[in-house]
C-alpha cells in the first residue's frame, strides 16, 4: 500500500498472503518443468566441472588473488550502475509524465531509442573518441547510457496507468509536489523499479563485448579469456560458479522487497488525464538536462558510426554480405522472440497466481541461467549434444534454444507484469460461464496481456539481433550475423569496416524500439 502521512487510499488492490492460490493445470505444470529442467543445463555443466576436478582443486581455483580482484570489479559495478539507472530511468519518466515540460511527445520515443544501441556498439563509439577510456568507470558510462531504459520505460508505464485522484488527495491534505513524489508515486513505482533493477543487474553479470572493448575486467570478460585463451575449463567454470551464487543474491534481494503484494485492479482509475505540474523556470535546467543525456546516449554512437561511414568511403559497403547478414539476423530474432515470448507465459502464470518456495524457484531459475556468460551456456549445450544428441549440434534448433535460455527473463519481466495487472476475478468469472480455460485464456488473459507481452516479444528481438558470444559458437556452419561480423571487423581495430554492421544493428533494432514504447502505452491504457 501506498505510505502518507495522512491516510489516502490506494489505486490498487493488494493481495494478502492468505489469498488462495491458483493450482497450475497439467500442460502448463509440464512446460514450466521442462523449462526448468532446460535452465539447470548450463548450471550443471558448472557443477560437473567442479566435481570433475576435485573440491581440493575447486577451492584453490576459488579462493584466488584473481577472483577476489574480479569479484570487487563486478560487484562495484553493479552497485554503482543499477542505482544511476533508476535514478535516470524514473528522473526522465516523471519529467515526462507528471510535469508539463513542452516537447514531451518528442521526448519519449528518444529515451526509448537508446535501446537500439547495443552496449558493445556504445563502447565502440566511445573508445573511437576517446581511445584510453578503460576500467570501472568506462564500464559504468557506457552500460548506463545503454541500459536506463529498462527502468524508464516500466516506470513511464506505471506513471500513466496511476490514479491522479490520489496525488491530488495527497495534495489537498498539505503534501508538496516533492513529499507527493516521495511518499506517494514512488512507492507505487516499487515493482517496476525492482523489475528493471533486476533486469539490468542481470544484463550486467553477463555483458562481455561491451567490457572486453574498454578493457574492464569482469567476471564474464575473464571467463571467456579462460576458455578461448588458454582453454582452462576448470578455472572457468570456477568463475561461472561464483558469478552463479552473485545472481542468486540478486534475487533474494529483488524478491524480499517486492514482498508478497500484487498490483491489479479493473479499470485504469479516473478516466482523465493527471495535471501536470508547472515546471516555470525549471523547464530550461530540465530541458538541458534531458537534451545532454539524449546526446551521450545517442548522439555520441550515432556521430561515430557516421564519422567511420565517411573515413571508409563506398569500398566498406559490401551489400551482398550486408543483405546476407541481415537476413539471417532477422530470422533468427523473429523465430526466438516468438518463441521464448509463448515459453514465459506458464512461468509468468505460475509466479504470479501462485506463492510459496516453489513459484519463486521456477521464476528465479531463469533469472540464474540468463546471468550466465553466453560463452558458458553455448559450451554446455555443446558439451551435452557432443554426447546426447549430437544431430543437434551447429543446428538452428540448438541456437533458437540458447537464446530462449538467455533471454527469458525479458520476456518474463514484461508477461509477469501484464498477468499481476490482470485481476484473478476475471478469470474465474469467464469460468463459472462454462468457458473453458483455454477458451478463457485466449479471450481473457491473453488480450489483456497482449501489450506486454509485445513489449517482451520486442525486447527477447532486440537482445538476439545483438547477441554475440553465444552465436560465435552455436550458429550453424555459414551462419554470419551483424553482432558476428561486427566484432570481427572491431576485433581487428578496422572500425570503419565494422560501421556498417553497426549502423544496420541500430536501424534494425530501433523500430522496435517504438513498438516497445507503444505498446508499454497500451499497457498503461489498460
Amino acid at each position: 500500500m501506498v505510505a502518507t502521512a495522512p491516510p489516502v487510499t490506494a489505486p490498487v488492490a493488494p493481495t494478502s498472503r492468505s489469498e488462495p492460490t491458483a493450482r497450475p493445470g497439467p500442460l502448463v505444470a509440464a512446460t514450466v518443468m521442462i523449462l526448468v529442467a532446460a535452465t539447470l543445463i548450463p548450471l550443471g555443466y558448472v557443477a560437473w566441472g567442479a566435481i570433475s576436478i576435485g573440491w581440493h582443486r575447486a577451492y584453490e581455483l576459488v579462493v584466488r588473488p584473481r577472483v577476489g580482484e574480479l569479484l570487487i570489479n563486478t560487484v562495484a559495478l553493479v552497485a554503482v550502475t543499477v542505482p544511476l539507472c533508476v535514478v535516470l530511468g524514473v528522473g526522465v519518466a516523471w519529467l515526462l509524465e507528471r510535469t508539463d515540460l513542452p516537447g514531451r511527445a518528442f521526448w519519449r520515443p528518444v529515451f526509448v531509442a537508446p535501446l537500439a544501441v547495443p552496449a558493445f556498439v556504445n563502447s565502440y563509439a566511445w573508445v573511437g573518441i576517446i581511445p584510453s577510456l578503460h576500467g570501472l568507470w568506462a564500464g559504468v558510462l557506457v552500460t548506463t547510457l545503454s541500459y536506463f531504459p529498462f527502468v524508464y520505460l516500466p516506470a513511464a508505464a506505471t506513471l500513466r496507468r496511476l490514479d491522479p485522484a490520489v496525488e491530488e488527495s495527497a495534495r489537498a491534505l498539505g503534501s508538496d509536489s516533492i513529499g507527493v513524489f516521495f511518499r506517494v508515486v514512488l512507492p507505487q513505482l516499487r515493482l517496476a523499479i525492482l523489475g528493471g533493477g533486476l533486469l539490468i543487474a542481470v544484463h550486467l553479470l553477463a555483458e562481455f563485448g561491451a567490457f572486453a572493448m574498454v578493457r574492464f575486467d569482469t567476471f564474464t570478460v575473464a571467463i571467456f579469456q579462460q576458455f578461448q585463451v588458454t582453454f582452462d575449463g576448470a578455472a572457468g567454470s570456477m568463475l561461472a560458479g561464483v558469478l552463479v551464487l552473485l545472481c542468486l543474491m540478486l534475487l533474494v534481494a529483488e524478491a524480499g522487497a517486492r514482498g508478497h503484494v500484487r498490483y491489479a485492479r479493473i479499470g485504469s482509475g479516473a478516466p482523465r488525464a493527471s495535471t501536470p505540474i508547472h515546471l516555470g523556470h525549471n523547464a530550461v535546467p530540465a530541458q538541458a538536462a534531458l537534451a545532454g543525456l539524449a546526446v551521450l546516449a545517442l548522439g555520441v554512437p550515432v556521430w561515430t558510426i557516421l564519422r567511420w561511414l565517411w573515413i571508409g568511403g563506398a569500398q566498406v559497403w559490401n551489400l551482398a554480405d550486408i543483405g546476407a547478414a541481415l537476413g539471417q539476423t532477422v530470422a533468427l530474432a523473429a523465430t526466438a522472440a516468438a518463441l521464448t515470448t509463448v515459453l514465459a507465459f506458464p512461468v509468468a502464470w505460475v509466479a504470479v497466481r501462485s506463492s510459496g518456495f516453489l513459484a519463486r524457484a521456477v521464476e528465479g531459475a531463469n533469472y540464474v541461467t540468463s546471468s550466465l556468460p553466453g560463452i558458458v551456456t553455448a559450451l554446455a549445450l555443446v558439451t551435452v549434444t557432443i554426447h546426447l544428441a549430437r544431430p543437434l549440434y551447429q543446428s538452428v534448433a540448438l541456437i533458437v534454444f540458447a537464446y530462449v535460455l538467455l533471454f527469458m527473463p525479458r520476456a518474463l519481466v514484461n508477461v509477469r507484469a501484464g498477468l499481476a495487472q490482470v485481476p484473478p476475478s476475471l478469470e474465474e468469472a469467464s469460468r463459472s460461464l462454462g468457458r473453458s480455460p483455454t477458451v478463457t485464456f485466449l479471450r481473457v488473459t491473453l488480450r489483456l496481456t497482449a501489450p506486454a507481452a509485445a513489449a517482451g516479444a520486442s525486447m527477447v528481438f532486440v537482445a538476439v539481433a545483438t547477441e554475440l558470444t553465444a552465436t560465435l559458437l552455436l550458429a550453424p556452419t555459414g551462419t554470419r550475423t551483424l553482432s558476428m561480423l561486427f566484432w570481427s571487423y572491431a576485433g581487428e581495430l578496422d572500425y570503419a569496416a565494422a560501421a556498417p554492421y553497426a549502423l544496420m544493428l541500430v536501424l534494425l533494432a530501433f523500430p522496435v524500439t517504438l513498438v516497445l514504447l507503444k505498446q508499454s502505452t497500451k499497457v498503461a491504457a489498460r
